[in-house]
Order: structure tokens, then sequence, then C-alpha cells
């Protein structure tokens, strides 16, 4: 098929078509069709540039413009009949459905309208009747197409998400259908079959664990994969005689079982190439209206898909990214360790906050916890050069204001990274079980000291700006850690979220680590303090350090 015929189609077409900008003042039309001139008598040119209220006249039910005007407003798909009137002043009864059309941030941009003529004396009761049946039909169109598109937004899988398309739209249209998957090769790599009949699930699972060669050997399913830009799926029936010869016996009892009629098969389109078909299989036929809603499914389908598959495949490298970056934590003798790393709920599942322990050539450990701004593969990168840096500079034998100072000074120097928050601390382990620690902090959450008996004091000291801005001044805290003390370190993931401030968050924090037992392991403290402070749908990312002398 040509890619000029939808455009031919539509400019020809016998119905008024119109376009009017959602996003001017008082909505006007921008484009019209020929029909559109034929059906109200107006010219393009008297037209254009105005609101489609001079269709309206003495006769026209305010109460229908006003559902209109309500429907425009919310930005909904509004079908009703109403009496408009042509420019010569004769009055006719219109069959209106106006759809809004959203760019690919949901926006709404344009509303376009489609006319047809009814009768010049359509009784009133008549068009009563009909107002209820076209609002149901394209409420019901608009509610599929919302939960599709709202379980795929929602699900972050990709095969959970083929198998939620199928499980939606399916039993929606059609008595059984599948959906299957191409890979990058074209061959088939996912397929879920459904039905619409709970008794009958079991046949459509045997269906699916049977040799699915019958798939490429199946002449719609082909036309559908190879299908252009502009192909509509139409129902057809069922070609019976020529189905033995395509699969096995076996095969075509259970579909014949399912029921076999009449089908569709809708190709999936994403961007630049079709990457799957929904099936739609009927034991009696299709109606209009389902015909309308899968070819409108398909694209939407098709795209979110996609999206699902690119952002699957970018959060497993991302992931794998961020993991590679963060150090595997080696025993350290007189120190008990435990570190946890917890992702936010963003799809990428990446960020720069990261943490590290370093024994350092002259007995003490170097301990670090920093934060890069950002929540993507640059932050990831920018995380591991700074983190890379910290460690040079710790390895050196520099005091922690220095390994900032000097860190900060090459990042600002090379443009390494935007702005990172960090604290850096030096651990060194007395004979008496406690620890002396030298401390900076580079615009970081303060450290917390839990002393035994359950106080908490706040590393507060050693502050400057954040890394990447005017430099950290150099200044440098310490303190004298006793035998049993626990020192936490973090990034704001674990305190600060929409509902809680960073003041208020560090205070629950404080609260949750004085309640932990004297004597608890490092890992009992991270995993009650992961367990009380990190939510379901954890907004950032998340670093945490537990630190006990032993």
């Amino acid at each position: 098929m040509s890619d000029e015929l939808p455009l031919r189609a539509v400019l020809d077409s016998d119905l008024a078509l119109s376009i009017a900008d959602a996003g001017a003042p008082d909505t006007p039309l921008v484009w019209v069709n020929a029909a559109f001139t034929r059906l109200t008598g107006y010219p393009e040119d008297e037209v254009l540039g105005r609101n489609c209220r001079f269709l309206q006249g003495a006769d026209t039910d305010p109460n229908e413009v006003a559902r209109i005007r309500t429907a425009l407003d919310e930005r909904r798909t509004i079908a009703t009949v109403i009496r408009n009137y042509r420019r010569d002043g004769s009055s006719f009864w219109n069959q209106v459905v106006i759809s809004p059309v959203a760019d690919e941030t949901g926006t709404t941009t344009h509303f376009i309208g489609v006319q047809a003529l009814l009768s010049t004396k359509l009784p009133t009761e008549r068009a009563r009747e009909l107002e209820p049946n076209l609002d149901e039909q394209a409420a019901a169109r608009l509610d599929l197409l919302a939960r599709v598109s709202d379980e795929l937004t929602r699900i972050l899988d990709y095969d959970a998400a083929v198998d939620a398309l199928g499980d939606i739209a399916i039993p929606a249209l059609a008595t059984w259908g599948f959906v299957a998957m191409t890979d990058e090769r074209g061959r088939f790599s996912r397929v879920h079959m459904v039905t619409g009949d709970p008794t009958l699930r079991g046949l459509a699972q045997g269906l699916a664990e049977e040799d699915l060669g019958w798939l490429s050997r199946a002449p719609k399913v082909l036309e559908a994969l190879r299908s252009a830009p502009g192909f509509v799926a139409r129902p057809y029936l069922v070609d019976l005689p020529n189905l033995p010869s395509r699969m096995t016996s076996v095969q075509l009892e259970i579909m014949q079982q399912l029921g076999l009629r009449s089908a569709m098969l809708v190709p999936l389109r994403a961007r630049d190439r079709v990457i799957g078909v929904l099936c739609l299989v009927h034991a009696d036929e299709f109606s209009p209206d389902a015909v309308v809603t899968a070819a409108h499914l398909g694209r939407r389908a098709g795209l979110a898909l996609d999206n699902v598959r690119l952002l699957v495949a970018e959060r497993s490298a991302a992931l794998t990214l961020q993991q590679s970056l963060l150090p595997t934590i080696t025993a350290i003798p007189g120190l008990d360790v435990a570190t946890a790393y917890v992702p936010s709920a963003r799809r990428a599942q990446v960020g720069g906050d990261w943490f590290d322990v370093l024994p350092l050539p002259d007995g003490t450990v170097g301990l670090a916890v920093g934060d890069v701004v950002g929540h993507d593969l640059r932050a990831a990168a920018s995380m591991g050069q700074l983190r890379s840096l910290l460690r040079s500079y710790a390895w050196e034998g520099s005091s922690p204001a220095e390994v900032l100072s000097r860190a900060d000074e090459l990042v600002r120097g090379l443009d390494i990274a935007d702005i990172a928050t960090c604290v850096y601390l030096r651990w060194s382990t007395r004979d008496d079980g406690g620890a002396d620690i030298s401390y900076a902090r580079a615009g970081h959450p303060p450290p917390l000291l839990r002393l035994p008996g359950g106080s908490v004091v706040p590393l507060d000291g050693g502050l400057s700006t954040p890394v990447g801005l005017a430099g950290p001044g150099g200044v440098e805290a310490s303190i004298d850690v006793p035998p049993g003390a626990v020192l936490v370190l973090y990034t704001d993931g674990l305190v600060e979220r929409r509902d809680r401030g960073l003041r208020d968050g560090i205070t629950d924090l404080s609260a949750e680590l004085a309640g932990t037992p004297d004597g608890s392991s490092a890992a009992a403290i991270r995993d009650r303090l992961v367990a009380t402070l990190v939510g379901t749908h954890q907004e950032d990312d998340v670093c945490l350090l537990v630190v006990r002398g032993e």
C-alpha cells in the first residue's frame, strides 16, 4: 500500500473532517477537508482561524454545546448528535465525534472532528437515542486504551508487559487470541495465548506449549509483520480448509475448540519497524467498534512495548555499571563493616551515590560516602571518576580536608562532574578498642555516631561547599570514638523524601539508631535502618555504610 494512500483517504473522504488548535485561544480551526465544505457550505477561507461555533444556530441545543465544551476542557473524546446550520441557513442533524490528539509528552495539541449528516429532519427523540450508544462506545474504547497504556507504563518487565497487553485487550475484543513478539532477527521470541473463557485457559496454554512453527507459516501473520506504516488490520474469515497444511492435528483441534470463524492480525508497530502481532480470533464476527479499537491499540501498544524493552535494556546496563563501580568490601581487622546500596524506583535504577572503605598504608582506614547530582549514566560515570580521585589522594596519606580540596580542584579543572556532596573520614583504631576520627564534609549530611548506651552524636563539623562549586575550603574536624560506638554514613536518599524534609529525616534516623541494642552487629543495624527508613517506592538512591569497632 502506498504511503500516500492514508492521506488521500483523509482528503477524499465523504466524512467531514476538521482539525482545531487546542493550544490557541478559542480553539480555532486550522484545517478542514473538502467534505466539510460540502456538508456545511462554508469554504475553507471562511472557517480557518474561527471556532466551530459558527455552525450553531437558534435551535442548537445549549446543553449539548456545554457537553462538548466540557469534554474539550477535560481533554477527552465526545460523541453526540447536534443540530447545526449551513452557510445558507438550513439546519441538519450532525453526528459529531471530537477526539484529542496528544504529543509525545502527553500534552493535547489538537482536536480532530468527524462529522456525518444524519438527516435534515431527525426527531429529537431519535437523536437522544443515539447519544448514549455513541458515548458508551467511545467511553469503552478510551477505557480499554487507557487501561493498556497505564499498565504498560507501570510494568518494567518486558515479558510481563507482553502478557498484560494480551490479558487486557484480547478478552475485551475477541473470543481468544495471542500476542507474538519478535526479536531483532525477526524470529518469534515471546508468545502469550489468552482466552476470555476461564474454562478454556488450559487449552490456550496447551496451544502455547505446542511447536509455534505454524506462526511463521501463516500468511496473515507474515503480512502483518511486513506491513508498511498506515496498514489497517481488517477482519477476515478463517481459511479452515488450508489450516491442516500449516499445523498439526492437535493444534487445529485446540483452535477449533477455542472457536474459529473470523480473525484480525494487528501489527504492533514501534517507530520504524513491526515488533510483533496481536492476533484476535472470534467465534462469531467482530463489531465495527472492535476493528477501530484494534487499530488504535496496535499503534499505542507497539510503541509502549518497545519503550519497555528499551527501558529494560537501559536499566540492565545501568545497574551493571552501577554495581561495577561500587567496591567489594573485604574483611578489615578490628572493624565490623556493613554496606547497602538501594537503587531508587526510577526506571534506570542508576545514579551517582557511592560508598568506599579503603585500608590505607599507615594502618588507618578511609571511609567515604558521596552523591553526584543526577540519576543517569552520566551521574554514574562521574561517580566512578570522583571515587577514583578520592581513593588516589587518600592512598597518598592526605588529610580528609586535603582529599576533598584536591578532588574538587581536579573536578572543576577537568569538568569531570557537575556537583557532588561527599564526606571522607580517617578511622584510626586505638589499643583500647576505640578510635580517633578526623573528617571533612563537602556539603554532605552529617554522619551519626551512636555511643554505648544509645545517645547519638551528629558529626556536623568540617563542613564546606559541595565538590564542583567554589571548592571545599580545607575545613576539618575530629572526634574521639569510644569502644562499642557505631558510625553511620549515608546519602540523603535515606532521610529525605517528598513528605519528609532533610532535618526531620536525620532526626528520624537518629531516633532509630538510638533504639538499636548495644552490641548489635553492623549488619543488623544496617538491616534495621533500611527496613525502617527506605520506602517501597524509593524516590532516590540510598547508600549506607555502618562501621563498628570490634
